[in-house]
């Protein structure tokens, strides 16, 4: 069978690095037996954005995805982690192939496991994280997928998706295991889909929290190399190719931000006290943050107040640059999603999403792992408050109540910015600790990096289906 007949796995092995690369003996071999490039990162250096821009081949100037969330202006909301396909304004590449193999007369399946944007996207097998939200407020965790019974047969072999692991204060190792395994009983049980999208997101938790100088990172690396063992296996059984890339690398951080508090100390952000906590109030608020890692969307109300919103931010040491109006396009964000100002931070800051001034009037969703509700990302999520003297007993006895029938706030998570010791989001200094891509077949004409765009157009060429 020859190379463009083969079918393809591309990995997404979140946080690998050519640094890192090393310490995993499984996917090296790969990189020796074909070739591996870096990746110069798309701006910001998020998993929404990068992933976009893996899939579509284009910036979020074209494709849309501005960060992991930003503001929905039909509707002021801030809306993070959105898994609607339709949300892509650039052509995913399983859209493309499937399209183009049409028009050579060719068949085309394809399978996306667990990347974003998975909800109504043109592929043949889906599984990606959705839980289920009852009328009482309730959440119960589950997965979704298609075609019908996809997802319970892979639980029924694999038992239930281990869904606190893939985030949150115990999120961990687990969860990549089960998706590689997932990913490599599709292989296994029919035809393998021509291209298959795999998300292993292990390296994306303790950098996060400790940074990776914090980290034993040989450990990690060994830990997501081995998780990969049952998926080549897999490959290698029926013949399948294997691609690795990833969206970012880490950094260590020694300060948060909050862009936020800045803002309502000018005056700038309004707030509304209710019965539980302060909730920022985006009508009446003249400019507020919509704060991702290590970039932040400022939407400012009325044009007027730009220059005053970007001199207050530029007065905050943190803060690296502020970029307005086609200044946006240097970074690829000029797109109506994106503010009005695009925020860099330092290289050894974040920006944190509180507004509130008093720990006691914060929302009450503030302790909670609550990716939809809160106004920006929030790695504290990745943490138990250490205030709690035995915090797995504490979320149990919480978990009893709720079963009970009770109403119940997982409030386990700290308020503390402090604690967060790794980020993302900027453009890597060094080579090295840039994203990668490892591949097979005709290399890449340069031997340096290369851009995060080119990687739909090689995957398509790979699946001899370039334009």
């Amino acid at each position: 069978m020859s190379d463009s007949c083969r079918p393809l796995v591309l990995i997404n092995a979140v946080g690998m690095t050519r640094k890192l690369l090393e310490y995993a003996p499984k996917l090296s071999a790969l990189a020796a037996q074909g070739w591996v490039r870096s990746l110069s990162e798309v701006v910001p250096a998020v998993t929404c954005t990068a992933q976009a821009t893996l899939l579509t081949g284009a910036l979020p100037s074209s494709h849309g995805i501005v960060g992991n969330g930003w503001l929905f202006r039909d509707t002021q909301e801030v809306r993070f982690w959105q898994q609607a396909n339709s949300l892509l304004e650039a052509e995913p590449l399983y859209k493309t192939a499937r399209r183009r193999a049409s028009e050579r007369g060719r068949s085309f399946r394809s399978a996306k496991l667990f990347w974003w944007f998975n909800q109504g996207a043109a592929v043949d097998l889906s599984v990606t994280p959705k839980p289920y939200y009852g009328a009482d407020g309730n959440k119960a965790f589950g997965i979704a997928g298609s075609p019908d019974g996809l997802c319970d047969r892979l639980e029924k072999n694999l038992g239930r998706f281990p869904f606190p692991t893939f985030w949150g204060p115990m999120a961990g190792l687990r969860c990549t295991q089960w998706i590689a395994r997932c990913a490599a009983q599709i292989q296994q049980e029919g035809p393998p889909p021509d291209l298959s999208l795999v998300y292993l997101p292990h390296l994306d938790y303790d950098p996060q929290r400790f940074g990776p100088s914090g980290c034993d990172m040989p450990r990690l690396v060994r830990e997501l190399d081995d998780a990969c063992e049952p998926l080549l296996e897999a490959c290698r059984a029926t013949g399948v190719r294997v691609w690795v890339v990833s969206e970012y690398g880490h950094c260590d951080v020694t300060r948060p931000v909050a862009l936020n508090r800045l803002l309502r100390k000018a005056g700038l952000l309004t707030v509304r006290l209710g019965p539980f906590g302060e909730i920022l109030d985006l009508f009446a608020s003249r400019a507020f943050a919509v704060v991702d890692h290590q970039l932040a969307h400022v939407y400012v109300r009325e044009p007027e107040d730009v220059a005053l919103v970007r001199e207050a931010l530029l007065a905050e040491p943190g803060v690296a640059r502020v970029l307005a109006g086609e200044e946006r396009a240097e970074v690829g964000l000029d797109h109506p999603r994106s503010g009005e100002l695009v925020v860099l931070s330092k290289p050894d800051a974040w920006f944190a999403y509180p507004y509130w001034l008093d720990d006691s009037v914060a929302p009450d969703f503030a302790r909670t792992v609550d990716i939809h509700r809160k106004p920006g990302y929030d790695p504290c999520e990745l943490f138990f408050d250490p205030r709690l003297r035995a915090p797995k007993l504490s979320a149990a006895l919480r978990l009893a109540r709720k079963k009970l029938g009770f109403r119940t706030l997982f409030d386990l998570i700290p308020l503390d910015a402090d604690l967060v010791r790794g980020s993302h989001g900027l453009a890597s200094a060094q080579e090295e600790d840039r994203p990668i891509l490892i591949g097979d077949g005709p290399a890449p004409a340069t031997a340096g990096t290369i851009t995060m765009t080119r990687v739909a157009p090689l995957v398509l060429e790979a699946l001899d289906l370039a334009d």
